[in-house]
C-alpha cells in the first residue's frame, strides 16, 4: 500500500497512533479476568485517555475544515451538506458493515441482542442513556457524528439573523457556546447522581452523547486559535506541549496516587475530569500540528497505523476479542499462554484491521472524490 506522507501531518499521525494503541490496550485487559493491579489499572484508564485524543484531534481537524467553509461567502446549506457527506463517507460504511457483523455474531454466538437495536442505526443508542453491552466500543461514533451536525447547523441558523459580527468572532462564539452548553449538562448530572461510582460514571456519563460533544469542541477551539493567532501558535508550542503534559500526568497519575476518587469527590469526577484532560490534549496540538516528518522507519510505522485506525476501533473488541474468547477462553491459561494470546490478538486485530481499510474503507471514503458526488454539489 502506497502512503502519500507529503498531504500527511507526522504529530496528527502520533495522536492517532496512540490513541488506538491505548484503547486496544485497555481491552487487553479482559485476557487477564483474575488480574487486579497497577498495570491492569493503568491499562483501563488507556482506552478512556485514547478515547479522548480521537475527540480533541478530530474537532481540531474538522474545525479547520467548518472555519474555513464558514468564511467563504457562498456558505450555505448544501456547502454544508457537502462537508456532511464528505464527513460521512469517511465513517458510515465501516460503521454500518460492522454493525451488521456484531448482529451476525450475536445471532452465531448466542449473545444478549440490545432491546433497541435500531438506534444504533441512527447513532442513538447512547442519546441520553446508558450505553448498551452491544457493540460497546461504538459509543464514540454518536458523539463525533452529532458533533459535525450541531456546530455547521447554528452557523448556518444564525446567517438568518443578519448579525453584523465578524464571521471569524461569529464562529469563536458559537463553539464557547456549544463548550459551555455541554459543559452546563455535566453540572445538571451531577446534581441528579450525587452518589456515584466509577463503573456508573463509566456508562452513564463518559459514554453519553448528551453530555460529551464539548470534548469534540475543545479541539474546534484549538483549530480557531491555529488560524487567528498563528504566530501565537508557532510561538508558544513547546510551553503549551510541557503545560499539556504536566495536567495529563497530574489528572491521571497525581489525582488517583492522593487518592481523590469519585466516591468522595464526585464535582471533580462528573464535572472537571472530562473536560480538564481534553484542554490537556489540546495543548500538545500547536507542537504535534507542526511535526511534519520523521526518519522513515518511525514515520511508516505510525502513519499505517494512523492509517488504520478507525478500522481497528470498530473490530479490536467486540469482533476479534469476542470471537478469540468464544473459540479459546483464557481461563486456566498460564501467564505465558496469556501473553501469547495477547500477542496473537493484537497481529490478527492489525490483520485485519489493515485488510478492512484496504479493501472497503479506503475505497468508500475515495467515493466522495468522485466526479458524481463533486457535480451534485457545485
Amino acid at each position: 500500500m502506497k502512503i502519500d506522507n507529503e498531504k500527511r501531518i507526522f504529530g496528527l499521525d502520533i495522536m492517532r497512533a496512540i490513541a488506538i494503541l491505548l484503547v486496544v490496550a485497555s481491552h487487553a485487559v479482559w485476557i487477564f479476568p483474575q488480574s487486579k493491579n497497577i498495570v491492569t489499572d493503568l491499562m483501563s484508564i488507556a482506552g478512556v485517555l485514547g478515547v479522548e485524543i480521537f475527540f480533541v484531534l478530530s474537532g481540531f481537524l474538522i474545525g479547520r475544515l467548518i472555519y474555513r467553509l464558514f468564511q467563504n461567502d457562498d456558505f450555505s446549506f448544501k456547502s454544508i451538506s457537502y462537508f456532511w457527506v464528505r464527513r460521512w463517507f469517511r465513517t458510515l460504511p465501516n460503521y454500518y458493515l460492522i454493525l451488521l457483523v456484531n448482529v451476525i455474531l450475536a445471532l452465531f454466538l448466542g449473545t444478549v441482542m440490545p432491546d433497541h437495536l435500531w438506534r444504533y442505526a441512527f447513532f442513538m443508542q447512547n442519546f441520553s442513556w446508558e450505553m448498551p453491552l452491544f457493540f460497546g466500543e461504538s459509543w464514540s461514533l454518536p458523539i463525533e457524528e452529532f458533533a459535525y451536525i450541531i456546530g455547521p447547523l447554528l452557523l448556518y441558523f444564525l446567517g438568518f439573523l443578519k448579525l453584523k459580527v465578524n464571521k471569524s468572532k461569529l464562529f469563536f462564539g458559537v463553539t464557547l457556546i456549544i463548550v459551555i452548553f455541554f459543559f452546563v449538562t455535566k453540572v445538571f448530572y451531577n446534581n441528579s447522581h450525587p452518589e456515584t461510582n466509577m463503573i456508573f460514571w463509566n456508562v452513564n456519563l463518559k459514554a453519553v452523547t448528551i453530555y460529551r460533544i464539548d470534548a469534540i469542541y475543545y479541539g474546534v477551539l484549538a483549530a480557531y486559535v491555529s488560524i487567528i493567532r498563528v504566530s501565537f501558535w508557532k510561538r508558544y508550542r513547546y510551553l503549551f506541549l510541557i503545560l499539556g503534559g504536566l495536567m495529563f500526568l497530574g489528572l491521571n497519575f497525581v489525582v488517583p496516587m492522593k487518592q481523590i476518587f469519585i466516591e468522595s469527590h464526585p464535582f471533580f469526577w462528573n464535572v472537571l475530569y472530562l473536560p480538564i484532560n481534553s484542554i490537556a490534549i489540546a495543548f500538545t496540538l500547536p507542537f504535534l500540528s507542526q511535526l511534519k516528518s520523521a526518519p522513515k522507519w518511525i514515520l511508516m510505522p505510525v502513519t499505517l497505523i494512523s492509517l488504520i485506525s478507525y478500522s481497528m476501533y470498530l473490530i479490536h473488541y467486540s469482533v476479534v476479542m469476542q470471537v478469540m474468547k468464544h473459540f479459546f477462553p483464557t481461563e486456566g491459561l498460564s501467564t505465558t499462554l496469556l501473553l501469547g494470546y495477547c500477542f496473537v490478538y493484537l497481529i490478527v486485530t492489525c490483520i485485519l484491521s489493515y485488510v478492512l481499510y484496504v479493501l472497503f474503507e479506503r475505497p468508500m471514503t475515495n467515493l466522495r472524490d468522485s466526479d458524481r458526488i463533486k457535480n451534485h454539489f457545485k
